[in-house]
């Protein structure tokens, strides 16, 4: 799974409706250019892949309200919250998922109800567990490493992951059960996006072509 589309429908999805560079503006103040591949040109291709594929909605154009040239805003569709959604849930449980994709599924977490949340995590914890027992059939961490030369490291660099990822998915399980965050149903969801205008602290200031549509 690429990350770059939960990301973008994520974003569009909190705004209601957002314009290409308002999505990129978000991403960029979460960070994501840094650890995913949520980059300006990824990020205007899936808007307009994503449009394409009816998943976002393309109203053709909005005055800009900061005096730029008009701009395309999109709108997620029905289709596009099933695709959010399933991408979401994929992105919480699978215990494989590259880093990238497991920090976009926790960026939108709250946006599940709580029970549905811990359960989902509850999943992933087993599927890690699972996993590290599968490999440690033929690979003994007690033993170290070297037993297995070099090639061992391999090993014992995928074992601790695992080890550190049970671990903090755990602390996380504790976490929204004890009462941690707003999710979906429980109130004012936590705001995460930036306002039409609002300064970035966080802005590359990279320009690209895209910001203009």
């Amino acid at each position: 799974m690429s990350a770059i589309r939960l990301l973008v429908l994520g974003a569009v999805r909190q705004h209601g409706r957002a314009h290409g560079y308002q999505v990129r503006n978000d991403l960029e103040y979460w960070g994501a250019n840094e650890w995913s591949n949520a980059k300006p040109g990824s990020i205007y291709h899936a808007l307009k892949q994503m449009a394409k594929q009816g998943l976002l909605l393309a109203h053709e154009s909005a005055p800009s309200t900061v005096g730029g040239p008009p701009r395309t805003e999109y709108e997620i569709t029905e289709r596009g919250t099933e695709e959010f959604l399933t991408l979401l849930r994929a992105a919480l449980v699978s215990y494989d998922q590259s880093i990238d994709v497991l920090s976009a599924g926790i960026g939108f977490v709250v946006d599940l109800e709580r029970a549905e949340a811990v359960a989902l995590l509850h999943e992933r914890v087993t599927a890690i567990e699972a996993w590290r027992a599968a490999v440690t059939e033929h690979y003994t961490p007690s033993d170290g490493p070297e037993s297995l030369g070099h090639i061992g490291e391999i090993m014992n660099l995928w074992v601790h992951s695992a080890d550190a990822g049970a671990e903090w998915t755990r602390g996380l399980i504790a976490r929204i059960e004890a009462g941690a965050y707003t999710f979906a149903g429980e109130g004012e969801p936590f705001v995460g996006v930036l306002a039409e205008g609002q300064e970035n602290p966080f802005a590359t200031g990279v320009p690209d072509p895209g910001d203009a549509h």
